[in-house]
């Protein structure tokens, strides 16, 4: 049967999250509601990259499966869509491709500023305090020394691993806004909020490197500090092999 990718991106202030859930808002909701509308047709989407409520995204990916021949209706689909969703595009893959198991990898990037602005209070996180860019980023190369971040996931979830491959962890700073970016094959659920959280009490001296190193090691997710809002986190992108 003919597979078809939909890429999107999204304001995630107003939903629980990018997939269904019962009695709340999700973006795969209004999405659905969307081809619906216009193809008069139900689809059953599978997302790439799960994000929580209040998370945004740059580009996601949802694919579904359908024996009608579609032409790309982005134009007329965010006609129908909230102003905060969009589809960039719809295309026809090969049957075989997965927008989740294929995936090589996700890149996603946390914001904190420090200085108060009404630009970013929706898109970033204030944190005005005093912490050291240097810690952080010893602690962001610590994290590529590991693989089991079993110590960064929240509870409930439905992994049947906690093993990821970090390809990339680093801090940036320009003008009183920090930017951690990571890549890797995949993520847990809380993943990068535990681990920026964590490496925030690295920065403020709460915590030391060694204690940084022992709290992966522990595996307890209780040790780690999951604190940080999700208005911060972006998944930036999604890389899959030619599609």
């Amino acid at each position: 049967m003919p597979r078809y990718f939909i890429e999107v991106s999204y304001k995630g202030t107003n939903y629980s999250g990018f997939q269904i859930q019962q009695n709340a808002n999700s973006v795969q909701v209004e999405i659905e509601k969307a081809l619906k509308i216009f193809y008069k047709e139900d689809f059953k989407l599978t997302g790439s990259s799960r994000t929580d409520a209040g998370v945004h995204a740059l580009q996601n990916f949802f694919h579904f499966d359908t024996e009608s021949e579609l032409a790309d209706a982005s134009y007329h689909l965010n006609a129908i869509l909230p102003a905060d969703i969009v589809v960039k595009k719809i295309f026809l893959v090969k049957p075989d491709n997965h927008c989740r198991f294929n995936a090589l990898s996700r890149e996603y990037a946390y914001t904190i500023y420090q200085q108060k602005d009404p630009f970013l209070q929706d898109r970033a996180y204030f944190f005005p305090y005093e912490i050291n860019i240097e810690l952080m980023q010893e602690a962001a190369n610590e994290l590529m020394n590991h693989q089991d971040f079993a110590a960064f996931s929240k509870r409930n979830t439905q992994a049947k691993t906690t093993i990821c491959t970090i390809f990339s962890s680093k801090w940036e700073e320009k003008e009183n806004v920090l930017t951690y970016n990571v890549i890797s094959n995949r993520f847990l659920r809380g993943m990068v909020r535990g681990m920026v959280g964590t490496m925030l009490q690295v920065g403020r001296r709460k915590i030391s490197l060694d204690q940084f190193i022992n709290i992966i090691q522990s595996k307890d997710c209780t040790k780690a500090d999951f604190s940080v809002p999700p208005q911060g986190l972006f998944l930036l992108k999604v890389q899959f092999p030619s599609l």
